[in-house]
């Protein structure tokens, strides 16, 4: 787990409780049947639910997943929010600019960075989940492990996201892109 910033601490980290012990209520999983399927440790899940453990990014997207809803749903409370503190994985660092809501689709916009010399390996979304990756600066290795997309400065690239994908740098300098996120509606 890392700690989320100073400008989010305690209050955001008990936010997202909050959100995740609704939303679990709503779909009437146990705590022990939501960690299972996320592939989280239930005492984890409990501190998460409590506020008192701050999540990674990897483990949030291995809750929303099972929750069926995208990040946001975790990261801000419906309706207007203020600006939400980034959330960080192994490699990525991303900050929600923006979530757009139509009839079919959520789709999250987020600020991105993947530091060099490290490998992030993001759990699947839900079916029907697509990641678009814009690059203004550095290399990226996006996608799927075993065969990822290199995506240069100006470049992007697209990927059906609802199998584990990767985040990673091709050279030693940081990435900084724009990751729109769509989400259909079940």
């Amino acid at each position: 787990m890392t700690d989320l910033p100073a400008t989010g601490g305690a209050a955001f980290a008990a936010a997202i409780g909050r959100r995740i012990r609704a939303l679990r209520g709503a779909r009437g999983l146990s705590l022990s049947e939501l960690a299972q399927r996320a592939g989280v440790g239930k005492a984890t899940l409990s501190a998460l639910e409590a506020g008192t453990r701050n999540p990674t990014i990897e483990t949030l997207y291995a809750i929303t997943a099972q929750l069926d809803v995208p990040l946001t749903a975790l990261l801000t409370d419906p309706g207007p929010h203020p600006a939400v503190p980034p959330v960080h994985g192994e490699a990525v660092t991303a900050e929600l600019l923006e979530t757009f809501e139509d009839a079919a689709w959520t789709t999250e916009l987020y600020r991105l960075r993947i530091r060099p010399g490290r490998r992030q390996i993001s759990p699947a979304h839900p079916a029907g989940v697509t990641e678009y990756l814009t690059v203004f600066q550095g290399t990226a290795l996006v996608g799927p492990p075993d065969a990822p997309l290199a995506v240069p400065p100006g470049g992007h690239a697209s990927w059906t996201s609802d199998t584990p994908h990767l985040y990673a740098t091709a050279t030693s300098e940081e990435v900084h892109a724009a990751l729109l996120i769509r989400h259909p509606h079940s």
